[in-house]
């Protein structure tokens, strides 16, 4: 399979995917509202993003990891292979153990860290439940997952996560219809959740020659820690918002912040997915010394994500409070009615996914040291913002520190990427932007003449249909403006592709 096809099926499969968990992940939420209340949902959303912390034990190996696949992947190196993938399996392991203390102490600490009606046998219980399926996946399935990455076949566990994800809210769908304690339901999850590293490990060894007894002297995993750096930022980002306002807030705030990022989120995986194959695609041509196209793919694709997250993000800032509002009628134990939030939220998480062509390059490239002072600044802006002001602004101030830090880090990227990897002018992304502000400014003053109260996901979808087909309209007079040679080159793609 070529690298086109290899890209075009790991996308397609990543965003059925993404769409499925989207779907599922509204499902579940819904369910845990009506059936256990805001509180019960901020509990568990509170426990699984302090979860999400142990990651930083991974200290940004993942990603290196991968990058160092590239190379030996391409030219068929089973040895360099099986070198790299038994180093990877000793560290996990090591990350399992440490886990599992992290885990005894959390158990401990949250139930005295967060102020809830919950008994700590409650709590603690139901944190050593949700951490089973992270346990299986350190255990069994990371290193794989990398491999499969690296190789262009995340389609693998892409289906194979959109299989489970449906199997599980079917059965947690009739577990809580007949009754059953949260802490049932999870356990199901987490069971579910444990076959799928099983079965990565059941595909990885029928398809490459893996040789477990290898040995090596010196560690086949080149610059291990440098991404240590980008990672942390990532594990900050990703965790700090909920972490905050769990200690500093209450666990209503966390059930609304969940509310509003799990439709951001959900919006922002799908784009990422679809670009998924992007890091795979540009290592195997740096592997080659491809720089040419390399420059050439990569300045159509950011073209393209600019154009597409403009008018994505546009429309959901307008749209994003009054789906809240239906998704979470008839439900008075906390205040879902937050615009401003839901406005800034969705900025945020525009500009990770308007970072994404230049992180990947990045990690691509295997430039992990060079640009860590990057990460490190834009973690720390995070977390300062958000503990400094919200005391006073409390869900939005969570909100500010997530957009400023990874407004930051795009801009560091982007100075570092101009200077080091593309050699061009940085105006190039400074006209982006500009014409990504202007798109965004136009729509929102035509399109707040079509804002309205949607009492039914019916009127909503009128509505969104009508707010969304604008903005892409003034997107798409932006776009013929300013960057007619970029369309033109879709239109000469898609008429090879059409005529073969």
């Amino acid at each position: 399979m070529n690298r086109k096809k290899a890209f075009l099926l790991n996308s397609f499969s990543g965003l059925l995917r993404q769409l499925i968990s989207l779907i599922c992940g509204f499902v579940m939420t819904k369910l845990i509202l009506d059936f256990y209340g805001s509180s019960m949902n901020g509990l568990v959303s509170s426990i699984t993003q302090f979860l999400g912390f142990i990651s930083f034990l991974e200290m940004g190996i993942g990603p290196v990891i991968q990058s160092n696949l590239y190379r030996p992947l391409a030219e068929k190196k089973d040895v360099d292979i099986s070198k790299i993938i038994k180093s990877s399996e000793t560290f996990f392991k090591r990350i399992v153990y440490i886990f599992m203390v992290y885990i005894g102490i959390l158990c401990v600490l949250f139930p005295i860290l967060i102020n809830s009606e919950f008994a700590p046998f409650f709590t603690a219980s139901l944190v050593l439940i949700i951490s089973l399926s992270s346990l299986a996946q350190y255990y069994f399935g990371m290193t794989y997952q990398l491999l499969l990455n690296a190789d262009q076949k995340g389609y693998v566990q892409s289906t194979l996560q959109w299989v489970t994800l449906v199997v599980n809210t079917v059965l947690c769908i009739v577990l809580m219809n007949l009754g059953a304690s949260i802490h049932i339901v999870r356990l199901i999850t987490a069971t579910v959740y444990v076959f799928r590293p099983l079965f990565l490990n059941v595909y990885v060894k029928k398809h490459y020659n893996i040789d477990k007894n290898v040995n090596y002297n010196d560690d086949p995993i080149k610059q291990k820690w440098n991404g240590f750096a980008q990672h942390l930022a990532a594990v900050v980002v990703d965790n700090t918002d909920i972490a905050v306002l769990t200690i500093m807030s209450s666990l209503q705030n966390v059930s609304v912040y969940v509310i509003y990022f799990n439709v951001v989120y959900g919006i922002t995986q799908i784009i990422m997915t679809v670009v998924s194959g992007l890091e795979a695609m540009w290592g195997n041509m740096l592997a080659k010394k491809e720089w040419s196209i390399v420059r050439d793919s990569f300045s159509l694709m950011e073209w393209g994500i600019h154009t597409i997250v403009t008018i994505i993000f546009a429309a959901s800032a307008l749209l994003i409070t009054p789906f809240v509002l239906i998704y979470t009628s008839g439900i008075e134990d906390a205040n879902y009615n937050q615009p401003l939030f839901g406005v800034i939220l969705v900025f945020a998480f525009a500009m990770q996914c308007i970072r994404v062509p230049y992180f990947r390059l990045i990690k691509a490239a295997g430039h992990y040291k060079q640009t860590q002072n990057g990460a490190f600044i834009s973690m720390v802006l995070n977390i300062l913002i958000s503990i400094i002001i919200v005391k006073k602004f409390g869900l939005v101030g969570v909100a500010i520190g997530t957009y400023v830090a990874l407004f930051f880090h795009t801009c560091y990227l982007v100075v570092y990427l101009s200077h080091h990897l593309l050699k061009r002018n940085i105006l190039f992304f400074i006209k982006h932007l500009i014409i990504d502000i202007m798109v965004l400014v136009i729509s929102f003053l035509l399109c707040n003449l079509h804002l309205g109260v949607s009492k039914n996901y019916v009127s909503w979808v009128i509505m969104a249909t009508k707010i969304t087909s604008l903005v892409v309209a003034i997107s798409t007079v932006a776009n013929l403006v300013f960057y007619r040679e970029f369309i033109n080159r879709i239109i000469i793609i898609l008429k090879k592709r059409i005529t073969g």
